[in-house]
């Protein structure tokens, strides 16, 4: 049998293929870690100078402020967006960046802030987020980048309050949203019987929060008509073990010195939406009241939902739950992106439906 033999041009050839064959292949297996290096700052919190901070007197510190649909009811609601800032330069990011104005925009007010349209005016400021490459390592520098978001997170609070002195109010946050929501209602709202009692419900929307570090004057919601408490919840699908411990395992929580310090061996919060008590009975699917893909509506435009559809329990402080596998409930965009909050809401219409009749219950309390 001959050999072939080649001449070098020819090698040359087969080398290069073979190159770019080994370069595809390292990239499919590292892509993740080259895209999270790409998102890391490379410089030490400790000497970053932060983007300006925002004036919570002026309207450009607010995306919304007091927005109402026609129909809504009594309750003030403060609310705070999930992660939309990707990274790269900074850890935290400007106000009104422009590509996380624009998720913001267009998926995260129609899905999260949405189903709580219906309970009053909503007011939602823009804060020097932490970025998501923060919520995609532990190091230390990420840590600090989350707590000084909070500086904002409280500042955009207590603005608010003064503006709504009186009447029912409703706290709800988002994934790094309800994480800064927990340690505002820990640091403020528990020191003050007045606004304890002003409270209809703090919703804590894809957030891990250490159950024990709940204060007694605003616990866990035990059931469904109880007001002043705390509906919060991490979700994971049922099928998908491994990213339930991975969040477990990954998760932050605040220490009495603000600082984020690991969840470890601590019991999470775990309310489910559906059923609005802290418990862990499994909730069929018949009961639950309509997931939604509201990405991209106006504001005020009420999605369409899929009732029915989605089974629930809350096991080991994460809320599981069946997946829904038609084309709007899949994840999309790009890498970034599909580590953000869901592009849709499971429990849209649960929520809506929670905090209204919490709202009723809390009415129906006031002396008349």
């Amino acid at each position: 049998m001959s050999r072939i033999r080649l001449t070098p041009g020819q090698w040359l050839g087969w080398l290069g293929i073979t190159l770019l064959f080994l370069v595809a292949a390292a990239v499919a297996v590292w892509r993740g870690d080259i895209l999270k290096a790409g998102l890391d700052p490379h410089i030490p919190f400790q000497t970053y100078d932060p983007p300006p901070a925002p004036d919570y007197a002026s309207a450009e510190a607010w995306v919304m402020r007091d927005v109402r649909v026609a129909g809504a009811g009594e309750a003030a609601v403060f609310f705070l967006h999930s992660t939309t800032f990707d990274g790269g330069s900074e850890w935290n990011g400007p106000i009104g960046d422009a590509r996380a104005e624009a998720y913001l925009q267009r998926v995260v007010i129609p899905n999260y802030a949405g189903p709580f349209a219906r309970a009053g005016a909503i007011s939602l400021p823009r804060y020097r987020q932490a970025s998501l490459y923060t919520r995609l390592t532990l190091r230390d520098d990420a840590r600090d980048a989350r707590a000084f978001a909070y500086g904002d997170a409280l500042a955009a609070f207590d603005a608010w309050l003064a503006a709504h002195p009186t009447g029912p109010i409703v706290l709800a946050g988002v994934e790094q949203g309800g994480e800064l929501i927990d340690r505002l209602v820990r640091e403020r709202v528990t020191a003050d019987p007045a606004l304890q009692d002003r409270l209809v419900a703090v919703y804590l929307i894809d957030a891990l929060v250490a159950a024990d570090s709940l204060p007694p004057a605003v616990p866990a919601c035990a059931t469904a008509t109880r007001v002043g408490c705390v509906v919060g919840w991490s979700q994971v699908d049922e099928d998908n073990d491994g990213a339930a411990r991975r969040r477990l395992r990954r998760a932050l929580v605040w220490n009495d010195a603000g600082r984020l310090v690991d969840l470890g061996d601590r019991p999470a919060l775990c309310v489910n939406p559906v059923s609005g008590a802290a418990d862990g009975t499994a909730v069929p699917a018949r009961f639950h009241h309509g997931a939604a893909n509201a990405t991209g509506l106006e504001w005020g435009v009420r999605p369409a939902f899929i009732d029915r559809a989605v089974a629930t329990q809350c096991r080991n402080g994460i809320l599981r739950h069946t997946e829904l596998t038609t084309e709007s409930f899949r994840e999309v965009g790009n890498w970034a992106d599909r580590r953000k909050a869901r592009q849709y809401n499971l429990f849209y219409a649960d929520i809506e439906d929670d905090v209204s009749r919490r709202l009723t219950v809390w009415a129906a309390s006031r002396p008349t």
